[in-house]
């Protein structure tokens, strides 16, 4: 074996377990409602937690921006029903579940109000968290946030009854195993996540106009999510602001599906996402 390249694997080799020992550190459970559910609590100061996409977790997600969020805040981030490391159980998978969910593990941790980001799916649990749970939530970042079936992209639900395992991109899957090594686990995840979206139902405009909470709505220009929803949501919201950004489905964030690697425009996220917390 070459030199450079044994020091190469050596290299990845020694960060891959930094990586494994610091979530270790930081990786907790709590049972909430019957379910197992893993999360992770990072830095210091006001919560602000975090909440994933379909068919993904919280490295896949957040990984990029992760770090810089937790310099100013206690990021509290959460990998729901059936997804990365928390399993699945025998009850049905839903958004209104999910937010109940979160507010319990809220309760359980002692946290009174957080501030409160989803991305994708996430963000329209956390639209259910705001309208269950009002009283936890002291500002939302809503990326990328479907709460009307008209606001995905044409075609989406009638190829989302058609969607196979085969069609999941593979830094999903791969990033599901590196959590969660069961690919049994990642099946039963998928097909969760595709019914919860076909038989996905509107939330309706008089339960966003109760939502009194701050919220920065995310978007981008070329994604799933149409900019014109997220504009609508943004208007819809008694104190929304609105926020597009060029390129795809969590482009801006630097998702792991991400094409452009060395992108800056997550830094500029945190950075728009910060001064709003902090307003």
């Amino acid at each position: 074996m070459k030199p450079r390249f044994l020091v190469l694997v050596i290299f990845l080799i020694s960060t891959h377990l930094q990586m494994n020992a610091q979530q270790a550190q930081n990786g907790h459970y709590a049972t909430v409602n019957g379910l197992k559910m893993y999360y992770e609590i990072h830095g210091k100061g006001m919560p602000l937690v975090l909440l994933h996409g379909g068919g993904s977790t919280i490295e896949s997600n957040y990984g990029r921006v992760l770090p810089d969020l937790a310099k100013t805040h206690q990021v509290i981030a959460v990998e729901l029903q059936a997804h990365g490391h928390t399993p699945d159980i025998d009850r049905p998978l839903s958004f209104e579940q999910d937010a109940d969910d979160v507010a319990a593990l809220l309760k359980q941790l002692h946290i009174e109000k957080a501030d409160i980001m989803g991305f994708s799916n996430g963000a329209t649990t956390s639209l259910q968290i705001a309208i269950r749970h009002p009283q936890l939530v002291n500002k939302l970042v809503l990326a990328s946030t479907l709460y009307k079936r008209d606001g995905m992209a044409d075609g989406f639900f009638k190829g989302m009854e058609q969607a196979t395992l085969d069609q999941m991109p593979q830094p999903l899957k791969d990033a599901y195993l590196e959590a969660n090594p069961d690919p049994k686990g990642l099946d039963a995840m998928f097909h969760r996540d595709v019914a919860r979206m076909v038989s996905f139902k509107d939330i309706s405009d008089e339960l966003i106009k109760n939502i009194q909470a701050p919220a920065l709505v995310i978007n981008g220009d070329k994604e799933a999510i149409k900019a014109e929803h997220a504009f609508a949501l943004s208007r819809i919201l008694p104190h929304g602001q609105l926020t597009i950004l060029p390129g795809g489905h969590g482009d801006y964030i630097g998702e792991i599906c991400a094409p452009d690697k060395n992108s800056k425009i997550p830094l500029l996220v945190v950075g728009m996402i910060n001064e709003f917390l902090q307003q």
